[in-house]
């Protein structure tokens, strides 16, 4: 089932029909379906794994982060599943059925691992379209999977990134949409991590500053803009709930004639850095992107066991994992360990006129090979060209001992 979209195969042809496999069909659903694997656990045991080997490759000096963010999990053809309803498509602009995949993912800009997710139902029982129909024991992991689908998707922001940093994985500052922008979730969120998200302009929604409460707008149009084209426009340090301080940074939105506020938690966090590691949320935009098109993310199997889709799901974010580790072994060279410190010692031990030196003694042993070389002249212009370099290294470390002093 994990090599399925690696080999251009299905799962029906593949495993449901397939009668060459050394298993029949129903055992792979029952792996599916099983109400007492912790598909969670060995989610989060596999990317813990994964960590530690992209952590050896990261510079101490880059953050890393967690992303939150949710997106469809759409099941419109599905009429017995369990718990489906309602959910706001973003992309289509309409409502669809199915769940919403709340997702929490590590990235240190470079790599993305899928943690931990929820497949969350709506917590109105009047908009969910079908209700749990499997009888499951109360203790086992099938009964609290249920559980979660009808709470808010706010009440799992905590625990979610409790369980990823209890799990030996460590980041510098959770990101989140505007969609999670809210002060009571930022404030209860940042009792884990430091927090930078994007907030709604919203007349609800107000911050204190100086004596008074006011809205974005209302900070906005009291603030001295930077002049020109500045990417940044300004910046405030305002107050959350339960008296909280916050930075929030205006930016210019590129994509109309408008301007975006991004709020952090980390109030002595430089302006620029904020809108710098903000940019890192777009992996997991990445990550959904490929999950659906490429990764047979709710399209695979049709099953309408709720534990089914769980584990579906599992799968396909462990293939992601696989796809993350191969990039990574593909296009960072610090993957080839000794070999790559060696070859790094050997470029810094050979100097820039020692390396001047090797390149004409080529030059001239290829000239001697051809038969049109005159030894005095060559001799000459080799020695012409040394002291040139000479001199040039050490005017340069002259000009950098006077910047120095």
């Amino acid at each position: 089932m994990f090599s399925l979209p690696f080999l251009g195969k299905n799962f029906f042809r593949s495993i449901v029909i397939n009668d060459d496999l050394p298993f029949g069909k129903d055992a792979a659903y029952d792996l599916l379906k099983g109400s007492r694997s912790n598909w969670r656990r060995f989610l989060l045991t596999l990317g813990a794994r994964l960590y530690r080997f992209f952590n050896r490759l990261t510079s101490d000096e880059r953050e890393s982060v967690l992303i939150i963010d949710d997106s469809t999990y759409d099941r419109s053809r599905s009429k017995k599943v369990e718990l489906p309803s309602r959910v706001w498509d973003h992309t289509t602009g309409r409502f669809v059925r199915g769940f919403r995949m709340l997702t929490l993912c590590w990235s240190d800009g470079v790599s993305c691992l899928p943690l931990d997710f929820t497949l969350l139902s709506s917590n109105n029982s009047t908009k969910r379209f079908r209700e749990a129909t499997k009888v499951v024991d109360k203790r086992c992991c099938a009964y609290k999977r249920r559980e979660e689908a009808t709470i808010k998707s706010t009440a799992h922001l905590g625990e979610m990134a409790k369980r990823v940093l209890s799990a030996g994985i460590d980041a510098s500052y959770v990101l989140m949409d505007s969609w999670f922008g809210m002060p009571a979730i930022i404030v209860s969120v940042s009792q884990h991590l430091p927090i930078i998200c994007v907030v709604k302009k919203t007349p609800k929604i107000l911050y204190g500053y100086g004596d008074r409460r006011c809205d974005l707008m209302t900070l906005y149009r009291c603030l001295k803009k930077r002049r020109g084209r500045a990417k940044i426009l300004a910046s405030i340090i305002v107050t959350l709930k339960d008296k909280h301080k916050a930075k929030v940074v205006f930016v210019r939105d590129r994509r109309k004639k408008d301007w975006l506020a991004l709020l952090s938690t980390d109030i002595h966090l430089p302006d620029e850095d904020i809108v710098r590691i903000y940019g890192k949320r777009w992996d997991i935009e990445v990550f959904f992107k490929m999950a659906k098109q490429h990764l047979k993310l709710a399209k695979e199997i049709q099953c309408r066991d709720f534990d089914a889709l769980i584990a579906h799901t599992t799968i396909v974010f462990m293939r992601y994992m696989f796809l993350a580790y191969r990039c990574r072994l593909e296009t960072d060279h610090r993957t080839f360990g000794d070999l790559f410190y060696a070859c790094c010692d050997e470029l810094g031990d050979i100097s820039f006129v020692e390396a001047l030196y090797r390149i004409l003694t080529l030059t001239a042993d290829r000239l001697r090979e051809m038969g049109a070389f005159c030894e005095r002249t060559a001799q000459a212009f080799f020695d012409t060209l040394l002291e040139t370099a000479l001199s040039y290294v050490n005017l340069s470390k002259n000009k950098f001992i006077i910047n120095e002093i």
